[in-house]
């Protein structure tokens, strides 16, 4: 006659006693996963909230631009020198050239703000989560 089907789980525990294999807290385990889990959180907080101040700062970016178009249509002035015409021309694709060159360099310094800061949330938690582990080890 066949043996009964043993369960999976006491399977396993049995191989474990058999294997010498030391019992999981698994309070611990579950409370370690809960602190990885609050780390990936914070580290999306600051992601997202870094995509917002980029949005932001993309807006603003925009209403300047349209600001500046516009005061250059109400300044322009029909005739003139063509040399007068080239020189406001120059003037104003300076400005527009310098003001891409400051807001780009401002949006790459927000982006690298936040992956920075989520970046170092998961690094600290990995550093936490190693001496936890070690800590743990250490005891037995």
């Amino acid at each position: 006659m066949a043996d009964a089907p043993q369960n999976f789980t006491d399977m396993f525990m049995r191989l474990g006693e058999q294997l010498r294999v030391p019992q999981f807290d698994m309070n611990k385990i579950m409370e370690h996963q809960q602190k990885n889990l609050e780390a990936m959180s914070k580290s999306w907080q600051a992601m997202a909230s870094g995509a917002s101040e980029i949005a932001t700062r993309q807006r603003a970016i925009f209403e300047q631009a349209v600001q500046d178009v516009t005061a250059m249509v109400q300044d322009y002035k029909p005739g003139g020198t063509p040399q007068d015409m080239v020189a406001k021309q120059s003037e104003f694709a300076k400005k527009a050239m310098e003001a891409a060159i400051a807001n780009t360099r401002d949006i790459a310094e927000l982006v690298q703000k936040s992956t920075g800061e989520a970046f170092r949330i998961v690094q600290d938690r990995m550093k936490e989560s190693y001496e936890e582990i070690k800590a743990s080890l250490e005891r037995k």
